[in-house]
């Protein structure tokens, strides 16, 4: 099992910037996929961004490149988000998810079967 704890998440004016973190513990193999999902009230739960433990392809939601950067501390098992020129439509329950293979997933929720809380990020205009 894979326990994940997301944090670092607020409110904040459009334009600003938050920092999300997601620390993993129990049997977190080294290979390894961590993503970030979202999921706004009455919306289905989207993809933002994924990153591979071993470096290489990570794709991005259209919708935040540019402007999101995901980012990792395989010592620690932690993965971060970098949110920067936040949007009212930025809010949402932000997910960190794993997937514990080498086969590289869509960014799909369906392919990720460990998941956290979740925490809220509010952006006002």
């Amino acid at each position: 099992q894979v326990q994940l704890v997301e944090s670092g998440g607020g409110s904040v004016q459009a334009g600003g910037s938050l920092r999300l973190s997601c620390a993993a513990s129990g049997n977190v193999y080294s290979n390894r996929y961590m993503a970030w999902f979202r999921q706004a009230p009455g919306k289905e739960r989207e993809g933002v961004a994924y990153i591979y433990s071993g470096g290489g392809y990570t794709p991005y939601a259209d919708s935040v490149k540019g402007r999101f950067t995901i980012s990792q501390d395989n010592a620690k098992n932690t993965v971060y988000l970098q949110m920067n020129s936040l949007k009212p439509e930025d809010t949402a329950m932000y997910y960190c998810a794993a997937r514990l293979t080498t086969a590289r997933p869509p960014l799909d929720p369906r392919y990720f079967p460990y998941w956290g809380q979740g925490t809220q990020v509010t952006v006002s205009s």
